[in-house]
């Protein structure tokens, strides 16, 4: 759905000749303060489009409350449909299926007591059964997986997304939400992507981080912490994304916060920064705003110096 708003966006030229930048934010695991710490780079910025690539599990609408102006359906693949009404109740597409996604349970027709269907959950969409079905009964459609949008916030546009229930795919919708980022800036003349990363390093996490001009790994000061940084460091080494860190909540654990970044140094990553606990970070959460706005001292110092450095560096 489009509104007036969308088409005359869309009617903008591509500015093709001015780099659009990503920044994009990453963590080993879900909950270090990624999310909270991208609200504050996008209140620190200007010209920047916001990217919300966590999508199975997003979260930074909660803070910068968008509102949304055009939602599209994603399709990330395929699935099988038998029209029972075709099916000559075989049986050959429940004895190929290696995920037990077919059951007789189907209505009856005038040649079958009782039809074949697909349990739309459970199907991969690798057609197999479409493949070998002789009666032709097996529809191939694509598979509506979830939404994407694009929203206005107080920091700037957003492109962001959800998945559906049990839905996957999660990478492909992860590169369209990136996609749509880039060109909406370049429509707007905007010069940088701010991406909210996927946690851990999977699918999603891959297509966050490949072809980023700078990655910001955020962790906290934990055994657990330590061991995923390790893994996001070795990701973005393999992909040759720039990478800088920064430890939150150090001052629960100082001394696992200055082994973090002593790995982060013989890896050749940069610390840029430390931000210690402070329950005002919550505060500023549930007043749908990033500590830099909720206030100037205290942990919002500590978050603004890393935002100046990293828009500095970008």
């Amino acid at each position: 759905m489009q509104d007036h708003k969308t088409e005359a966006i869309n009617a903008l030229p591509l500015l093709k000749d001015r780099p659009v930048r990503e920044l994009v934010v990453v963590s080993g695991k879900g909950g270090t303060g990624k999310t909270s710490l991208v609200a504050s780079l996008a209140a620190t910025s200007t010209e920047t489009v916001l990217a919300d690539c966590d999508v199975d599990a997003a979260d930074l609408h909660l803070v910068m409350h968008p509102s949304t102006y055009q939602t599209e359906s994603f399709s990330g693949g395929n699935r099988a449909v038998i029209q029972s009404e075709r099916c000559t109740g075989c049986g050959k597409c429940e004895e190929l299926c290696r995920f037990d996604a077919i059951s007789w349970s189907g209505p009856g027709n005038g040649r079958a007591a009782i039809t074949l269907e697909v349990d739309p959950i459970a199907c991969e969409g690798c057609g197999v059964c479409m493949h070998f079905c002789e009666a032709k009964a097996i529809d191939f459609k694509p598979a509506v997986n979830g939404r994407w949008f694009l929203s206005e916030t107080r920091c700037g546009p957003m492109v962001h997304a959800e998945l559906g229930i049990a839905e996957e795919n999660s990478g492909k919708l992860v590169s369209l939400i990136r996609k749509e980022a880039t060109e909406l800036a370049k429509r707007k003349g905007y010069d940088k992507v701010l991406i909210d990363g996927s946690p851990g390093v999977g699918c999603p996490v891959i297509a966050s981080i490949t072809g980023a001009d700078l990655a910001l790994i955020v962790t906290e000061p934990t055994l657990s912490g330590m061991h995923d940084v390790e893994r996001v460091f070795a990701l973005t080494h393999h992909f040759q994304t720039p990478t800088v860190l920064c430890v939150n909540k150090w001052d629960l654990n100082p001394a696992i916060t200055q082994e973090i970044e002593a790995v982060a140094e013989r890896q050749g990553v940069r610390s840029i920064g430390r931000i210690r606990y402070d329950r005002a970070v919550t505060d500023a959460q549930i007043q749908k705003m990033s500590i830099v706005e909720h206030q100037e001292f205290g942990v919002a110092k500590d978050v603004r110096d890393i935002c100046e450095k990293v828009w500095e560096m970008l």
